[in-house]
């Protein structure tokens, strides 16, 4: 968030006391506090709050009217409770406060993990070749070992249905799409089209993050290495190859136009970074998993993000949505990068 760009949603000074008092009466925090928002995503609201003395971070959901299903900041608090108890590297919960207890909708407190967010530029504590190598291997080896997660042992069973979940998945967008305004759907019914008749069978069944990208995680500044994933809103059992594809479609690819997921992660472009070739390599070392079709997940993501930007931008033209995706060129960024792909596999 830029200075400039005002959020969605703030705290006034009643919801920041009742707020301040619903911590204190868990043990958190005591006394008044402060809010800051914080991170660059454009869905959950994110907050850094303090009381002088301890630092946690709150996530709500964005102002209502919330489409059926979509934020739901409590099942995203089970799933960091699931993988917590898993070991895998998320932010520990601290509370949580249905819709009517403290604010008109729901919310999660956890515990704030220090280190550096990076998106357009390295931090210099982490600015030399070697580092940014060492950063860029811990990406994807987080990203495998969250998928050798044991599902069972982590209590998310019921997470979602992994058999059936490429062409199922293809499908919801494309309902997703139907309310998006009635526009002129020809390039995505294309790609469509394309992806339906190209699926590939599910590699595995694994959990999955679906906004994986270094702007997502909370890098160790002292060992170059991930310390917490957030921005668990879209996770779900799936297949672990559109993980792995929709993550490597936020790594910027020098001499090619960014998709909005890569200017994001604009840093991934100074000397040091691994490509996105090298990461993928690295993720079939490390897993086993067969990368043979990895562009078609690559493709299918990247439709996806089309997809949802393109929801998201309906939504900020009747005013209930973020004015982000009003900005020009968004969603015909996401379509031109997946045609291209799958121009090449024709």
């Amino acid at each position: 968030m830029t200075t400039e760009e005002k959020p969605a949603w703030d705290w006034a000074e009643t919801t920041r006391e009742a707020l301040g008092k619903f911590l204190a009466d868990h043990s958190i925090t005591q006394g008044p506090v402060t809010t800051k928002a914080i991170g660059d995503g454009h869905s959950n609201l994110t907050y850094l709050v303090s009381d002088g003395r301890t630092e946690v971070v709150v996530r709500r959901p964005p102002p209502p009217p919330i489409p059926k299903g979509a934020n739901d900041v409590l099942r995203e608090a089970t799933i960091l409770t699931g993988l917590g108890a898993a070991d895998f590297a998320v932010p520990d919960v601290l509370a949580t406060a249905e819709a009517g207890e403290l604010l008109d909708v729901p919310l999660y407190v956890m515990t704030f993990a220090p280190g550096a967010i990076v998106t357009g530029q390295t931090p210099s504590v982490l600015a030399t070749a070697e580092r940014r190598k060492s950063v860029g291997h811990s990406l994807v080896d987080t990203l495998a070992r969250l998928h050798a997660v044991d599902i069972a042992e982590a209590g998310l069973g019921d997470l979602g249905r992994p058999e059936g979940f490429n062409l199922r998945h293809i499908k919801s967008m494309r309902r997703l799409l139907d309310h998006a305004g009635g526009g002129d759907d020809s390039a995505f019914d294309e790609l469509h089209d394309w992806l339906i008749d190209n699926a590939p069978a599910e590699s595995g069944a694994a959990i999955v993050h679906l906004d994986y990208r270094i702007g997502n995680l909370v890098i160790d500044e002292a060992t170059a290495s991930v310390q917490a994933v957030l921005d668990w809103e879209l996770a779900t059992l799936g297949d672990p190859l559109l993980d792995l594809g929709n993550f490597l479609v936020s790594v910027p690819v020098r001499g090619r136009a960014l998709n909005p997921t890569a200017e994001l992660s604009r840093a991934l472009l100074e000397d040091g970074y691994p490509t996105r070739e090298e990461l993928a390599e690295r993720y079939a070392e490390h897993t086993g998993a067969d990368i043979s079709r990895l562009p078609w997940y690559e493709a299918m993501s990247l439709w996806k993000l089309a997809v949802l930007y393109e929801y998201s931008r309906d939504k900020a033209v009747g005013g209930s949505g973020d004015p982000y995706y009003l900005r020009p060129g968004l969603v015909d960024s996401f379509l031109a990068e997946a045609e291209e792909i799958a121009g090449a596999l024709k």
